[in-house]
């Protein structure tokens, strides 16, 4: 008896009978009898040699494991020769479908865990591991040439490569190209050798290795430093003065200050009514304080001015201008904080110049770190880096099984 439907992926196959048991479904199939071309000498025959039945793994119906129970027929050729059919749904030797080795792949690249994409398939959690390995091997090159414009970060791996990688993604495209087993200078140095010989600029936080390795490698690129990293050297230096400001409070309005900091950083013109009292309250009972919230909003003035302006001069004549009046007010933690802006100047100047942000790349650690503990880690480096590419050139592909 043969049914009149098409289920998915089984375009074109007679669907003979399906049996339903406790746990599963079997689907029993057959291709349609038609001529093949014989692989040893070329002539057409339609003579059947036998029938073997192959049982081969696809995708789940109705909610239940799916086993294709299919009647393979091998034809014989008048120069002796036998072979198997082409079927269109599976490969040859292979024990799952074609649909079901795509959907395979794709869930153990999106999947939180192997052991969750096969749960979710119905299969084992070394063949998920398999078709990841291969994918990745296909997919992902081992090395790619660097575009013009580049952004680096490390993130907190915690792999058998060590405890932090290094990402490198286009800063223009905002797309994650390849994964450094660890941020040593060396490693980082080898690699922009090896294929960062178009790259120009290069967008990091303030980091020193960072900064040594991309230009023995490079040479003299334009390096850029990421806005929101040396911005917040300034809030640290404000938090520094809060927290021995407020040991000399009384026991409520210590705890109630550290309670309320956030309005010593928070946007001005943001604050409610309350915030405002809060923040003139705690500003009065301490004049060094009030100093270090003053240099924090000229600051702030600066940055928010700087970003409109496009004079380059008139930038770094403003930051000039907040150096001496740091230096005026004399308050330890900001004249610690406007040294690291001074030997970071050229590369602070160079993000007004380029517009370019780190931004993104916090965005794409923050979902690696996601993923980490999701999985409750990662052993492996090269699973942790491939899960990390191929989740992002999968992430608008949308999967359901079942």
């Amino acid at each position: 008896m043969n049914f009149n439907m098409e289920l998915p992926g089984l375009k074109g196959v007679n669907i003979e009978e399906m049996v339903e048991q406790e746990n599963r479904v079997l689907v029993y199939i057959s291709m349609p009898i038609k001529e093949h071309i014989c692989p040893a000498c070329g002539e057409k025959t339609k003579k059947i040699h036998d029938y073997r039945m192959r049982k081969i793994g696809h995708l789940s119906f109705w909610g239940r494991l799916t086993k294709l129970m299919y009647k393979c027929r091998r034809y014989r050729c008048q120069c002796g020769k036998r072979f198997a059919e082409k079927a269109s749904f599976v490969e040859r030797y292979q024990r799952y479908s074609r649909e079901a080795n795509q959907a395979m792949t794709i869930q153990s690249a999106k999947s939180k865990t192997f052991k969750d994409a096969a749960m979710i398939l119905g299969t084992s959690i070394s063949t998920i591991i398999r078709r990841f390995k291969k994918q990745a091997k296909a997919v992902l090159p081992k090395g790619v040439q660097l575009p013009k414009a580049i952004a680096i970060d490390e993130y907190k791996g915690d792999t058998d490569a060590g405890k932090y990688q290094l990402i490198i993604a286009n800063a223009e495209t905002h797309e994650p190209i390849d994964v450094l087993p660890n941020r040593r200078l060396q490693t980082i140095k080898t690699y922009l050798q090896k294929y960062g010989q178009e790259v120009e600029i290069v967008v990091m936080d303030m980091n020193g290795s960072f900064k040594a390795a991309v230009q023995q490698a490079l040479g003299k690129p334009i390096i850029v430093a990421d806005r929101f990293h040396y911005c917040r050297y300034i809030h640290w230096a404000l938090d520094e003065v809060r927290r021995k400001v407020q040991k000399e409070m009384h026991a409520y309005d210590r705890k109630k200050s550290k309670k309320m900091r956030f309005v010593l950083h928070k946007n001005s013109d943001n604050l409610s009514e309350e915030e405002r009292w809060y923040l003139n309250r705690y500003l009065a009972l301490s004049s060094e304080l009030k100093q270090a919230y003053e240099l924090k909003e000229a600051f702030k003035q600066w940055f928010t001015e700087s970003k409109r302006r496009e004079n380059i001069q008139e930038v770094k004549s403003g930051l000039e201008a907040f150096y001496r009046k740091v230096e005026e007010v004399g308050i330890p933690s900001f004249l610690k904080s406007i040294q690291t802006l001074k030997n970071w100047q050229n590369e602070i100047l160079n993000s007004f110049v380029f517009g370019y942000s780190n931004g993104f790349l916090e965005g794409i650690n923050n979902k690696s770190k996601v993923l980490k503990r999701n999985a409750y880690g990662f052993r492996k480096y090269e699973h942790f880096k491939a899960k990390i590419l191929l989740g992002h050139l999968y992430k608008k592909i949308e999967l359901y099984v079942g």
